[in-house]
């Protein structure tokens, strides 16, 4: 018996669970890519691209006569899209029904259904071709410009994507539900889409309120009113959102005392046969009263559902109730998902247009190139026959002394230098080119030729040429094809936009060391004598001082970390406003703390930075990770989850960057590490990260800075030791190494309290765990190697250790009398931070001395002193007397 036979009816063992789980995941990709999901160039599905492509090659044009649709489907099915007829069939009805698609992109002939549910006529019976702005979506298709790839029999090629000179993928919208995941994109207005492309060419740093200027909100093909433009905006910034719509109606009077309700306009998707069938029922049911009569008097004039109330009936609240028990009210639910390079992915309005336009400079790009390629081969054809005019009795006779063409052609090559090409366009011309006037007619073609492959080259060359040619071509879509917005957006009742009624205004927003947080206009601060001296107090929690300074607009975004890898979110002006002198609010009033938690940084966020930035997150047992910063735009009341820490980790570090940035992690047992924020690849937020550093066992990570020019490392320790160490001493290294020795350590020393860049013109802040606060100047401390133990910096009482460092402004020992005011609208904000530090310092200092006046009495505190007296002179009288 073979070896073939002995193998029929083998039986293979195969894992049921491993078969049922690559099956599943063959079967979803397949599902997301090839079916559900449309493609973020060309807003088409595969179906689709499919039919559009199938009717450019029979020729269905719109200058050509319609054609079965019977017909189309079976290109379809025979050629592209091996599945059932009726799939097809049903995707081309779509891309021809005015109230399901806002830009026809099939014009259909015949039965193509209808808003009361009613479906289209059997495909024999049914007539379709192109619009003529479908012929936008196909344009250039020949001049490859896309990529093109096997079918599934591998008999012919079919576009991976379309063209696409308008972004199809707003303006017509697409809904599709794939495995574990769906879309459902609003059509949009044409014009106010290439209105939006336009201002994102010319401004590439353009935000969503910016594109919202022109894009106003989905725009559907069967008109409706829009509620709110909060769910708008949400969908936009976010990829994802609720949109409320609603039925436009009239209500209009009737003899006797009577009104009735007309409805015009019904939501998108909306049934209306069963819209009325419902309020029928409502009727019927006695939910529902004051209806006498209800119509459907709509024709092919236009949309008209009439419904009569009865006598001293109150048409208002009939209306509110048909609103909220009727589909006369829906919500639209966005989801912008869309295959990005063939992964599915949310997406915000401002990445949909940024890869369109992508999109659009790879095909001008490509049929520049094939344009310039096909230009330079004429010029070389013509280069050859105007070789042959100049030179034609030596043609003529080569030509006629020559037994066959291919020796005429060798003996021309040899002769004239010509190239194969040449010779054969030589021996094709016809007798008539030889006269003057067609040699002339060469001439110029030639001359027009090498204009236009200079100007050719001069377009890939530069992007901005490129760019204006999409311009120039979009506009004149916009001139053909737009028409005026359908769908109404309206007020919501009771929806009022906070930042309309919040002026922008430049605040200092400080966050203090136990948690206390505060703002202030950026017009309180003045130029002032700085100071401030150690000072001793008996309760812990209220020596306290400013730990991080930012100026900021009252409408940017505020994001608090805390040390369990959560993140909050509040605007600016959502902080309490308060005094220089005042301590402000604790955190745990404002933020959703849970207990232990402890907010350990704050970042404000300007509008302009919410994309291209990243949030890189280090924690204390060497954890580190970068996530996108767009992911963090939207963060609900109770907080998202920033990273995922282990139960014995702490998020200690949060640093914004833009991509290109160092990064120096320092470890508790005197170890550093600096690296590239490039080695660190973008990952989710929800994720735990990578490792920084490869920690010995016990120590921790205490530290992390982004690198800056002209700034020091600063070392400190627990026991008060420390020293400045010039940047370039710490080597570059790749991530997730030991790192190198950043400090000695010894039992004199004790383990690393922190590390940090500081410049010499600085002051510090010394905290330890029993209350001691000093203040010492940068530049009191020795610059030292990485490998020493530094010096004594501040003498800590036996059982105390140095728990935290804060930069500060330095002081200024210049006398009270020489004070310069400064205007405030003048001040820059290094003049602001540099007045803010100090004065919130000087606060919490006098809040120092309050409580050491509780414990030792004195009797002068009920009257200020001289030098109290002439400060808030100074505060009320910016201009001193000649007295003062």
């Amino acid at each position: 018996m073979s070896e073939d036979n002995q193998n029929i009816g083998h039986l293979m063992p195969i894992d049921i669970e491993e078969e049922l789980k690559k099956s599943f995941i063959s079967y979803a990709m397949a599902v997301i890519v090839s079916r559900a999901l449309p493609d973020v160039r060309d807003g088409l599905k595969p179906v689709h691209r499919r039919i559009l492509y199938s009717m450019v090659e029979l020729g269905n044009t719109p200058d050509k006569p319609f054609r079965k649709s019977a017909r189309i489907v079976g290109d379809v099915l025979g050629k592209y899209h091996p599945h059932g007829d009726s799939a097809v069939y049903d995707a081309m009805v779509r891309l021809a029904q005015d109230f399901s698609t806002r830009y026809l992109l099939v014009d259909g002939q015949g039965n193509f259904g209808s808003v009361d549910g009613d479906g289209a006529a059997a495909m024999r019976y049914t007539e379709a071709r192109l619009s003529k702005l479908s012929m936008e979506m196909v344009s250039d298709l020949e001049k490859e410009t896309v990529d093109f790839y096997p079918n599934f029999d591998e008999t012919l090629m079919q576009p991976e994507v379309m063209p696409a000179r308008y972004p199809n993928l707003l303006v017509n919208g697409s809904s599709g539900i794939a495995v574990g995941m769906a879309t459902n994109i609003p059509p949009h207005n044409l014009g106010e889409v290439i209105d939006g492309v336009i201002h994102m060419i010319d401004h590439p740093d353009c935000t969503v309120e910016d594109l919202m200027g022109f894009i106003k909100g989905p725009d559907f093909p069967t008109a409706g009113i829009i509620l709110g433009k909060a769910g708008i905006h949400e969908a936009y910034a976010t990829g994802r959102g609720r949109v409320i719509t609603r039925a436009r109606t009239e209500i209009e009077s009737m003899p006797n005392d009577r009104q009735r309700i007309v409805i015009t306009e019904i939501p998108y998707m909306v049934n209306k046969a069963r819209m009325v069938e419902k309020i029928a029922e409502l009727v019927h049911e006695k939910r529902l009263e004051g209806i006498s009569d209800i119509r459907d008097e709509s024709d092919r004039t236009g949309m008209r559902v009439v419904v009569e109330l009865k006598r001293n009936v109150n048409a208002n609240v009939v209306l509110n109730y048909l609103y909220k028990h009727t589909q006369m009210q829906e919500t639209f639910g966005v989801n912008m998902l869309a295959l990005v390079n063939g992964e599915p992915k949310v997406l915000t309005l401002r990445e949909v247009l940024y890869h369109y336009i992508e999109h659009q400079k790879d095909v001008i790009v490509r049929r520049t190139r094939y344009e310039l390629n096909k230009a330079e081969a004429r010029a070389h054809i013509l280069e050859g026959l105007l070789i042959a005019l100049d030179r034609i009795d030596l043609v003529i006779s080569l030509i006629r002394s020559s037994r066959t063409d291919a020796i005429a052609k060798e003996r021309l090559i040899e002769e004239l230098g010509l190239s194969e090409r040449q010779a054969q366009a030589i021996l094709d011309m016809r007798l008539r080119r030889l006269t003057g006037l067609e040699r002339d007619k060469i001439q110029e073609e030639y001359d027009q030729l090498q204009q236009l492959i200079s100007h050719l080259k001069d377009v890939l060359a530069n992007e901005w040429m490129v760019l204006d040619i999409i311009k120039t071509e979009i506009t004149e879509i916009r001139r053909r094809f737009a028409d005026e917005r359908r769908t109404e957006i309206t007020a919501l009742d009771g929806e009022i936009d906070m930042l309309d009624l919040i002026q922008a205004e430049d605040m200092v927003v400080t966050l203090t060391h136990y948690g206390y947080v505060k703002r202030l206009p950026k017009a309180t601060y003045r130029s002032q004598r700085r100071g401030g001296k150690g000072v001793t107090g008996t309760a812990t929690r209220e020596e306290d001082f400013v730990e991080q300074l930012y100026v900021t607009s009252t409408h940017d975004l505020l994001m608090f970390f805390t040390n369990r890898g959560r993140v909050f979110q509040k605007r600016c002006y959502e902080i309490p406003e308060a005094g220089r002198t005042a301590r402000g609010t604790a955190i745990v009033n404002l933020l959703q703390l849970e207990g232990g938690e402890k907010v350990t940084n704050m970042l404000p966020i300007p509008e302009e930075k919410a994309e291209g930035h990243y949030l890189v997150m280090a924690t204390r047992n060497g954890t580190i990770k970068r996530t996108e910063l767009s992911e963090f735009i939207n963060v609900r009341r109770s907080g998202l989850i920033a990273i995922v820490l282990r139960d014995d980790d702490d998020l200690i570090s949060v640093a914004l960057t833009d991509g290109s940035r160092e990064l120096l992690l320092g470890s508790e047992r005197g170890m550093a590490i600096r690296f590239p924020e490039s080695d660190l690849r973008p990952i989710g937020r929800a994720s735990m990260g990578v490792r920084s550093i490869d920690l010995a066992n016990g120590d921790h990570v205490v530290a992390m800075s982004i690198l800056e020019e002209d700034m020091q490392v600063l070392s400190l320790t627990q026991l008060g030791y420390g020293k400045r160490t010039e940047m370039d001493e710490y080597r570059s290294q790749s991530r997730a190494g030991k790192g190198i020795k950043a400090m000695n350590l010894t039992d004199k020393t004790g383990l690393l309290a922190a590390q940090l860049l500081v410049h010499e013109s600085e002051d510090l802040l010394l905290i330890t765990d029993d209350g001691i606060v000093i203040r010492t100047p940068v530049s009191a401390i020795t610059v030292q190697s990485r490998n020493t133990q530094g010096v004594r910096i501040m003498r800590v009482q036996e059982g105390a250790k140095v728990v935290c460092v804060a930069r500060a402004e330095p002081e200024d020992d210049e006398p009270l009398d020489e004070i310069d005011l400064i205007d405030p609208e003048n001040m820059t904000d290094e003049d602001i931070a540099h007045a803010a530090r100090e004065q919130a310092t000087a606060a919490s200092e006098r809040t120092m001395g309050d409580d050491l006046d509780a414990i030792e009495p004195r009797n002068d505190r009920d009257e200020p002193d001289a030098l109290d007296r002439l400060v808030q002179d100074l505060e009320q009288n910016p201009e001193p007397t000649e007295d003062e």
